[in-house]
């Protein structure tokens, strides 16, 4: 009798602990039927134009692999992570099979070959079109395919597995050479982690200033050290599929870059000693020329680690950056160097320089040019033409520069806000050279650039355009431009003479699909894709751009969506779903453009809050949440109170509109919305539920900036405390469900921000949930994963908003 007493008080003892702490284990759910299907729809397949703009490459992919897959054994190290016995990253995403579309013709092929069943990287192009490279990674390996464009047959022709580790470096030599890296020892023979370590991990500094960010999954030990530099190890090669000639020494291959004359290799490897605060990519480094065959031509610069980067978005190391070939010329290297010391605050009249030097590379370097804020890149056309573009994050400025080579004369072509998406006037066209590197295209014989805008933003909406440039006076001319009533743009421009297209065409009713239009001819477009609607189900649904204003004047939009057959006299103010993400700006006039395009094919992913809308939900997604520069004071220094705005703004709107019930609103987001959601929920009493994925909660946990706000914890710490949801969790009465991967890689959003913000609700009385999905990172992939966090979203609402009296 006194053992079933001492059992029963056990078991209640367990039970009680249970409630109080509030765990749950019910294993994975799947959410209705409804949301399933639509989830798990086929993806429509990746569209690849070739070289020659005479094929088109279908890639297909798969939906979302298993959790199990997730779990798979990796190292996280230096700021990656890694399968342990491939030599490439974990969590890839693979294309399932590729077939090839003739555009003459319109027949499509399957390509034959390749290994099945297939785990595919990206396809790179040869020089004439004519052939493919892809790879294949299997459970042993990386192997490297070339696909014959005649035959349709692909042809592996490695001959030891690559090393993909710091990115697959793979690039045509010609049309037969390809350049790749090999690993150099079989990854059996990686190093076992010893029981009883050499010693502590020591890290000091001695008095100088390494502001950094909050990466995840660095360097922390010294046995790290030696799987690191174990795993990206790797010999350079060039083959053919007959043979493989090693180019140089093994080394730590950041980046390889062929000159256009096809003579030099640019290369950029990791030295020692590793950071423990940056990832690989800020790692000590050299800068060197080779000639093919591995033989040092020149040394450019022995760069130190990145960790002394000084804080603040616009500086930058006092060092060399920016290494890259003029794609004009047959082997001339460019580089840009501070002149201000890499301290954009400094007082100079030019702020950075860019050099040159030519083969054979013995001469002193030649200055190109200066530019007047930070330099940003070059677009090279010919001797007399580039686009130098540079400018500030910190002022949300770009500038645009001709600069004529020959001459050394630069001017401004156009100035503006890089908020300010009404004036871009888009992406000048190329077309490849003799060397086969793409520089600007001219026409009108040399006055005019062929601009494609791929956006379009207008007071309508985005209606993508192609334009004529005028260098003379500096006017964009719109040529052609997407219908009003459809959203297309221009995916390649084919021939920039005889401007044939391939256009990319959608509508609320048509399926995105691919066409050929010439606009010389002006003949009938033709359909070379045939697409299918992958989400019959949401067929009926309405969609509208929807325009409000706030309080204090700043216009806002929204993509409003409603269920099908939604009639608004009989079926009366929906339970309602706002997801958003909060953007800073500079300009009040450019916070209140138009983004996005209510003709639009409604496209779902796993992350989208679109499924709500088949759940008898208004979802009004994309609501824009601009905190605005205002009276002197930077963004952020009003950050709370403009949420309040935009989110009164938004629930105003619907109200109004009769289409939302403002006692049955909830408020999602993620990553930076997960930060809005929080903080409405902190400070307002607007909402009936939160929804809060993956965020960052405690601003003190990146105290050298987070997301545009470039000023230090020590220098605004009132800033920090008060952007802080945890600061004000006590006040968090509104059921917030939050929703975090364990294994989260984002800088600055780390899995402890959810934790702790969930403890600290729960502690004060609040009302919330905390799922933590296992081996996610900051995008969740595991289809287990996604559809149980479907299920979480879906219940959370249908408890505490739709239910609601």
């Amino acid at each position: 009798m006194h053992k079933k007493l001492q059992l029963l008080f056990a078991i209640a003892a367990l039970l009680f602990a249970s409630q109080a702490n509030g765990q749950e284990s019910q294993g994975y759910q799947r959410p209705p039927k409804e949301i399933t299907d639509l989830v798990l729809a086929a993806p429509t397949p990746g569209v690849s134009l070739g070289s020659d703009g005479e094929w088109l490459l279908f890639s297909e992919r798969t939906s979302y692999p298993s959790v199990e897959e997730l779990a798979q054994p990796e190292y996280r190290i230096a700021g990656m992570r890694l399968n342990p016995a491939n030599y490439s990253p974990s969590r890839q995403v693979f294309v399932s099979g590729f077939s090839l579309k003739d555009l003459k013709s319109g027949q499509t092929f399957t390509v034959t070959g390749l290994p099945k069943p297939l785990f595919a990287g990206n396809a790179i192009w040869s020089p004439s079109g004519k052939r493919i490279a892809v790879t294949n990674t299997t459970q042993k390996g990386v192997d490297l395919y070339v696909i014959d464009v005649t035959t349709k047959k692909a042809v592996k022709i490695n001959k030891q597995y690559l090393n993909v580790v710091l990115g697959n470096g793979i690039s045509w030599i010609n049309d037969k050479e390809l350049l790749y890296r090999i690993a150099t020892q079989p990854a059996t023979a990686a190093p076992k982690r010893p029981l009883m370590p050499t010693g502590p991990a020591v890290q000091q500094n001695l008095g100088k200033a390494a502001p950094s960010a909050t990466y995840q999954d660095l360097i922390r030990s010294p046995f790290d050290e030696q799987l690191f530099a174990f795993f990206a190890t790797s010999q350079l090669v060039k083959g053919d599929g007959t043979t493989e000639k090693s180019i140089g020494q093994p080394a730590m291959y950041l980046s390889t870059a062929l000159s256009p004359d096809k003579k030099y290799l640019l290369s950029r490897t990791i030295r020692r000693p590793f950071s423990y605060l940056v990832s690989a990519y800020g790692f000590p480094s050299t800068v060197r020329i080779t000639d093919l065959n591995g033989k040092p031509v020149q040394e450019l610069a022995v760069l130190p680690s990145s960790e002394g980067t000084p804080s603040g978005y616009d500086n930058t190391q006092n060092v060399a950056r920016a290494f890259d070939w003029r794609d004009d010329e047959p082997a001339t290297i460019t580089w840009a160097q501070p002149l201000d010391s890499g301290l954009i605050k400094k007082a100079v009249d030019f702020h950075d320089e860019v050099l040159a030097l030519a083969a054979p590379f013995s001469g002193e370097p030649k200055s190109l040019f200066k530019t007047k804020s930070r330099f940003r890149s070059v677009t090279w056309g010919d001797e007399h033409l580039a686009l130098v573009t540079e400018g500030l994050r910190s002022k949300q400025t770009v500038t645009v520069n001709r600069f004529d080579p020959a001459s050394g004369n630069m001017e401004v072509l156009y100035s503006r806000n890089q908020t300010d998406a009404y004036n871009d006037p888009g992406t000048p066209v190329t077309t490849k050279n003799k060397f086969g590197r793409e520089v600007i295209k001219t026409t009108d014989n040399g006055t005019k650039l062929l601009m494609n805008n791929q956006t379009g933003s207008s007071s309508k909406g985005d209606l993508p355009f192609l334009a004529k440039f005028d260098l003379a006076s500096r006017k964009n001319e719109i040529i052609w431009r997407s219908a009003e009533s459809t959203y297309e743009y221009v995916a390649e421009v084919i021939d920039p003479d005889k401007l044939v297209l391939l256009t990319r065409r959608e509508s609320q009713q048509l399926v995105p699909n691919y066409f050929l239009k010439n606009l010389v001819l002006r003949i009938a477009d033709r359909p070379v894709t045939e697409f299918k609607n992958p989400y019959p189900s949401l067929e009926g649904i309405s969609r509208q751009k929807v325009a409000y204003k706030r309080a204090d004047g700043v216009d806002l939009t929204g993509d409003l969506y409603l269920p099908k057959g939604y009639d608004k006299e009989k079926d009366g103010a929906l339970p309602t779903l706002i997801w958003a993400y909060p953007r800073e700006f500079n300009s009040a006039a450019d916070a209140a453009q138009v983004r996005g395009s209510q003709h639009r094919f409604t496209a779902i992913s796993w992350g989208s809050p679109i499924y709500w809308v088949t759940r008898g939900y208004a979802v009004l997604d994309n609501a824009e949440m601009p905190i605005v520069a205002k009276d002197g004071k930077r963004p952020n220094d009003t950050f709370v109170e403009q949420l309040k705005l935009n989110a009164e703004a938004a629930i105003g709107k619907l109200t109004e509109m009769g289409v939302g019930d403002p006692k049955r609103m909830a408020v999602g987001g993620h990553s930076y919305g997960a930060f809005m959601t929080a903080n409405l929920l902190a400070h307002t009493n607007l909402f009936a539920a939160g929804i809060a994925r993956s965020g960052a909660y405690n601003r003190t946990l990146t105290p050298f900036g987070f997301q545009n706000e470039e000023r230090t914890y020590w220098q605004a710490p009132k800033l920090y405390y008060e952007m802080s949801p945890f600061s004000y969790a006590d006040k968090i009465k509104t059921p917030l469900l939050l929703i975090h991967g364990d294994s989260d890689d984002n800088p600055g959003t780390f899995p402890i921000n959810s934790e702790r913000l969930f403890n600290a609700i729960k502690g004060a009385g609040g009302t919330t949930r905390f799922v933590f999905l296992p081996y996610e990172a900051h995008g969740y992939r595991g289809k287990e994963n996604i559809l149980h966090t479907l299920w979480e979203q879906d219940t959370w609402l249908e408890t505490y908003v739709k239910k609601k009296k």
